[in-house]
């Protein structure tokens, strides 16, 4: 029920930072790459959402007549940041479930997987 954009992107930092904290231990390489691949396309939607002037879900809805370029590339963003496969933020989340499953983590692996299912509804009702 939440329609503020900014208190949704905290939540979507939360799960992320779920996905590094529990490959740190096993790949500290990994964690970075993810940590920086997170941050750039965070910095791409907050500056996107800045220079729309969109705070809440409802004016976003309408950004879309206003900049239609923009509001595709957020779009594209926000997919990413859900981790989709043709997307830059499919690779980190791969990496992971993989080198989870090297590490006989399967059960952990499953859980992440299926719980990033939930943060795709939160991306996909923003795009």
């Amino acid at each position: 029920n939440q329609t503020q954009i900014r208190k949704i992107m905290a939540f979507s930092s939360i799960s992320h930072l779920g996905w590094m904290s529990i490959i740190i231990v096993y790949n500290p390489k990994l964690t970075l790459l993810n940590f920086y691949l997170y941050t750039m396309m965070t910095a791409a939607t907050f500056l996107t959402l800045n220079f729309m002037k969109v705070l809440k879900l409802s004016t976003l809805m309408t950004a879309w007549a206003k900049a239609p370029s923009l509001s595709a590339m957020l779009m594209l963003t926000m997919l990413s940041l859900a981790g989709l496969p043709p997307l830059t933020g499919f690779l980190p989340k791969w990496l992971i479930i993989q080198e989870l499953t090297k590490q006989d983590m399967v059960p952990a692996a499953m859980a992440l997987s299926l719980l990033s299912l939930l943060g795709l509804f939160f991306y996909l009702r923003l795009a």
